[in-house]
């Protein structure tokens, strides 16, 4: 017999690493919309056609979205969230990025990336045991 963890509590600690990251990184660009406002967002929204209340969505995909993976609470739901968040995001503030590299040759959307498929690979798996409804 030895001494290491099972592979699913591995798995769980994963998830959860992963929830408190992703969680974490988006709910701090979601304070900032708080404290700053979502002027500069309600632009882009209605640039592209669309009613400005449309830009409160942020708040779903950056405050709610996020505290929803951080606690484990309907995580699928708060990754969800996250994800559209992301592709809206793309969308209106970085399309002309879509095929740029950076100097150092790495995709110039690779934080968006990042951010959009976690938020993906979340909300397929789920929160795993380390989350309050395990949803």
């Amino acid at each position: 017999m030895n001494n290491y963890p099972s592979t699913d509590s591995l798995d769980d600690s994963a998830r959860l690493i992963l929830r408190l990251t992703l969680g974490i990184l988006i709910l701090l660009h979601g304070i900032a919309k708080i404290m700053h406002g979502i002027d500069p967002i309600q632009g882009m929204v209605t640039g592209m056609g669309l009613p400005a209340f449309f830009a409160y969505g942020v708040y779903a995909g950056e405050v709610l979205g996020p505290i929803l993976l951080i606690i484990g609470f309907h995580a699928r739901v708060g990754a969800a969230l996250i994800a559209i968040n992301m592709v809206f995001a793309i969308l209106l503030a970085h399309t002309g990025e879509l095929t740029s590299l950076t100097q150092t040759g790495g995709w110039a959307l690779e934080l968006q990336g990042m951010f959009l498929f976690t938020a993906v690979a979340l909300m397929l798996m789920g929160p795993g045991r380390i989350s309050i409804n395990q949803r």
